[in-house]
């Protein structure tokens, strides 16, 4: 059976994820044992779905199964100890799957997946260590995407996540819902994790867009729920605005061939309306609360780019005060770098370049950096050093897609710089024809 084929199995596993584990965290109470439940169950299904085709509930499968492969397992090492007084061993897979189903629906298991967040995101752990365990707990991302989410080697987040495991089981953390207080303490970390989540996928490339796309999908599922617990916090309104917003514009951003699309070059009637009417909304409602945040300011500027019906229209003054305030609220040189965008349209490039100057100490690694950089020189006519800009750009990209943008910017430097006329055109031709196949040029979109 093709990869292809089995595709399918890969998207209902991922999907069906925090609520089985969830469920089986609240079972077996460990976080070892619910994981190790959930990765048998997914070996299971591997070998049974192909042939017999998906359950009807992926989910409620995944933890029947699981828990039964569990049980198994404490019965085989812990023979004298007895089990949960609820255990009504499920043997028979076909009678069972229905009623648990049902239950899967109901409010018994309504909170598992948000509980299953909070005790990720115990107090005791440090801010990095809770996010880094949810991500691989909740959402099974990998070591390597967590690491690379942020901007760490393999081996220091493999490192992070066991301390963080480890942390959580020596301190006997009680695996129910925390109460309102320690809820709303925590309540940070884990819009942090669902905004982590959502860039996880948000930032894949043309070619993988569409197999991330359930993380996105998973995170705006994640903030809702969350937002009907706290449905006064004027933050977590913000944050499920944020990624609305932006998730509505996903069908714009590649082209065909799996190329970058910019913000002012998108078909902004592939825009999902129903999505950014939903966030405006929620902007709306934030306003009224006059309790300002990062989450509500970003969603402020996503609103104002889908508002603007062309990109002519976009109140880039406006945007370009609203970063002023997240450099106030969050400063950070990536908030900084993003502002020099609206200061470009509003002041000139030669203005954004005298503010992102100062910030290439702390972005000597960072692909934008270098991609806005060349940007605003281009736009000077400084060609050289845009070149040398661009360059250093592609060798940091992360995606192919955003190295073929970039190489959009060079080829266009090429033919600006190829003499008119006849004399010592066909030597300039053959240099620039060179130099395109050097970067294996992709074709625009």
């Amino acid at each position: 059976m093709s990869e292809a084929d089995t595709a399918w199995i890969e998207t209902a596993l991922t999907s069906a994820r925090p609520q089985a584990v969830g469920a089986l965290l609240r079972y077996f109470r460990d976080l070892d044992t619910a994981e190790e439940a959930f990765q048998n169950a997914c070996l299971r299904a591997l070998k049974t779905w192909p042939q017999n085709g998906p359950p009807r509930d992926p989910a409620a499968w995944l933890i029947m199964v699981g828990r039964n492969v569990a049980i198994d397992e404490v019965r085989r090492t812990r023979k004298q100890q007895p089990l949960p007084e609820d255990d009504q061993a499920i043997s028979d897979l076909d009678d069972a799957e229905g009623a648990l189903a049902e239950r899967l629906d109901g409010s018994h298991y309504r909170d598992d997946i948000l509980r299953l967040m909070f005790i990720c995101c115990h107090p005791g752990l440090p801010a990095t260590q809770q996010i880094a365990l949810a991500l691989r707990i909740v959402c099974g991302l990998t070591v390597k995407q967590i690491a690379r989410a942020f901007l760490v080697s393999e081996a220091a987040m493999e490192q992070r996540i066991t301390r963080a495991k480890a942390k959580v089981a020596e301190a006997g953390t009680p695996f129910e819902t925390p109460g309102a207080v320690e809820r709303s303490e925590r309540l940070a970390v884990v819009a942090a994790m669902i905004y982590l989540i959502f860039n996880e996928g948000y930032s894949a490339s043309g070619d993988t867009a569409e197999i991330r796309k359930p993380l996105c999908e998973e995170a705006i599922r994640l903030a809702r729920l969350l937002l009907r617990l706290f449905q006064s916090e004027p933050e977590i309104m913000g944050l499920t605005a944020l990624i609305l917003l932006q998730h509505a514009r996903s069908a714009s951003r590649f082209a065909a061939d799996g190329s970058l699309i910019l913000l002012d070059d998108q078909d902004r009637s592939l825009w999902n309306g129903t999505m950014i009417a939903e966030g405006l909304a929620l902007i709306d409602k934030t306003i009224r609360h006059r309790r300002s945040g990062p989450y509500q300011i970003q969603a402020a500027i996503a609103a104002l780019h889908a508002r603007a019906s062309t990109p002519e229209e976009t109140d880039w003054a406006q945007i370009d005060l609203l970063y002023g305030a997240l450099e106030v609220v969050q400063p950070s040189p990536v908030v900084t770098l993003n502002r020099a965008v609206a200061v470009s349209k509003v002041r000139g490039p030669q203005a954004a370049l005298d503010l992102i100057e100062p910030l290439a100490p702390k972005l000597a690694n960072y692909f934008h950096f270098y991609g806005v950089r060349g940007a605003f020189l281009m736009q000077l006519g400084r060609n050289d050093e845009a070149r040398v800009a661009f360059d250093r750009a592609i060798a940091l990209a992360n995606t192919s897609a955003e190295a073929a943008h970039i190489r959009m910017h060079l080829d266009r430097l090429i033919r600006d710089s190829q003499p008119k006329g006849a004399n010592g055109g066909a030597r300039q031709d053959a240099k620039v024809e060179g130099a395109k196949v050097k970067r294996e040029r992709l074709p625009r979109a």
